[in-house]
């Protein structure tokens, strides 16, 4: 009897790691990627599509998008004494990244890909993501259509800047905008925003402003050579527009004052052609 429970007892105990293993199986844990900052050097992670949004486990993580691509995000740490934190970044397909972040005096590697990278750091939130392959392939049909919308406009010291086409499918709208630098001096894009803006009222009355990220931008560029031209288009989530308010699509020059800011009212993004 005593060599049976001797035995019963062996069994069991071989038996628990099993179970642990199982259920640690089950919480579906995901590796995180591991980053060094420091205070005096940027470390770049460069992601395969446009980010969306960042959480930082520490106020002492300074982060950024650089200026003029979507899917770059610079990373420095607020002071030396930072301890171990994370980071968590969600891109336009619905992919959440997470980080380990660690402060080095002189950082191993400043430049972090994620394109080609196939670890587990990387997983989907949901199984309705945006497709970017499809985007792209609705901002091109955009781009190309016959139907435009006239009189939204602003030409500013030779910066012609106009709103030519509105477009909608499965939830997401295609502006479809072009810049023409009628100058003999190179334009550099700062930002290019769009909000929902109160109506212009008394001085002493406050406005609020609620913008509107873009999901991706098609032809996406940041610089303008003399008396050239670009289109683009930019894919933003469907919205409409309360009363008295109106939607500011606004161009800002890099060390410049060639600014430009178009007003779109409710009436016009009501009319946004349908893309087949």
């Amino acid at each position: 009897m005593k060599t049976l429970i001797m035995n019963l007892w062996a069994i069991i105990l071989l038996l628990v790691p099993i179970t642990i293993h199982a259920q640690q199986k089950t919480l579906g844990a995901i590796e995180p990627y591991r980053v060094q900052i420091s205070t005096d050097k940027t470390t770049n992670i460069i992601f395969p599509l446009a980010i969306v949004s960042v959480d930082r486990g520490s106020r002492h993580i300074l982060v950024q998008k650089a200026k003029g691509v979507e899917n770059i995000l610079q990373v420095k740490a607020a002071n030396d004494s930072i301890k171990e934190s994370n980071l968590s970044v969600i891109t336009a397909d619905g992919k959440l990244s997470s980080f380990i972040v660690n402060y080095a005096k002189e950082p191993m590697t400043l430049n972090v890909s994620l394109e080609n990278d196939p670890r587990k750091g990387t997983i989907f939130l949901s199984s309705d993501q945006i497709n970017q392959a499809e985007i792209g392939k609705y901002s091109e049909q955009a781009l190309h259509s016959r139907k435009r919308i006239g009189g939204i406009h602003q030409k500013n010291f030779g910066i012609s800047f106009r709103l030519s086409g509105i477009f909608i499918h499965d939830g997401l709208m295609y502006f479809r905008v072009r810049i023409e630098n009628q100058s003999n001096i190179g334009y550099d894009i700062d930002q290019l925003r769009f909000y929902i803006q109160d109506q212009k009222k008394a001085k002493r009355t406050a406005s609020q402003e609620v913008e509107i990220t873009p999901v991706s931008i098609y032809r996406n560029t940041t610089k303008i050579a003399p008396l050239d031209a670009v289109t683009l288009v930019i894919t933003l989530p469907k919205f409409t527009i309360p009363d008295k308010k109106y939607l500011a699509v606004q161009l800002m020059e890099a060390n410049g004052g060639r600014h430009a800011e178009l007003e779109v009212k409710n009436r016009e993004v009501m009319r946004a052609a349908p893309l087949k």
